[in-house]
């Protein structure tokens, strides 16, 4: 069973938005503070990107192939997990946490997952696949504590 002990540091993120919190109390009785919040303006995909597909010519005679266009949303989610990690890498280099649990859908944990430098990756003491972006910090501490639990 994973504790969520005082100073444990709490990111609740999704491809866009993402909330670092800090466990203030114990275990028993958490108390998640907002440290820092990232959002990044990523619209969806149809209102990103200009043109349609391209067209290719076949070998064969005026035989013309489509091409896949470019997903700028999934491109931008990417981005945004990148960036994500190299906050996680900075502060934990400057030593500011020694736990992390992560809380995010299945496809940003994959991710930031690949993306998490060595140091990062050593302090992570849970991850839970969960969208909680938009739900109230009191709610968010109910959620995680009972997951971390009931693991």
């Amino acid at each position: 069973m994973t504790e969520l002990t005082q100073g444990t540091w709490v990111l609740v993120a999704d491809g866009q938005k993402a909330l670092f919190l800090r466990n203030e109390m114990d275990a028993q009785d958490p108390m998640l503070e907002v440290i820092r919040i990232e959002e990044q303006d990523n619209p969806a995909d149809r209102e990103q990107a200009t043109d349609k597909p391209g067209r290719m010519n076949d070998t064969g005679v005026q035989q013309r192939s489509a091409l896949a266009e470019t997903d700028f949303h999934k491109l931008a989610k990417e981005q945004f997990a990148d960036e994500l990690a190299e906050i996680l890498y900075k502060q934990a280099h400057k030593g500011r946490f020694e736990r992390l649990v992560i809380v995010a859908p299945p496809v940003v944990l994959g991710e930031l997952r690949a993306k998490l430098h060595k140091e990062v990756a050593a302090r992570v003491v849970a991850e839970l696949d969960k969208t909680l972006t938009n739900h109230p910090i009191d709610k968010i501490e109910a959620i995680v504590k009972g997951e971390l639990e009931s693991a």
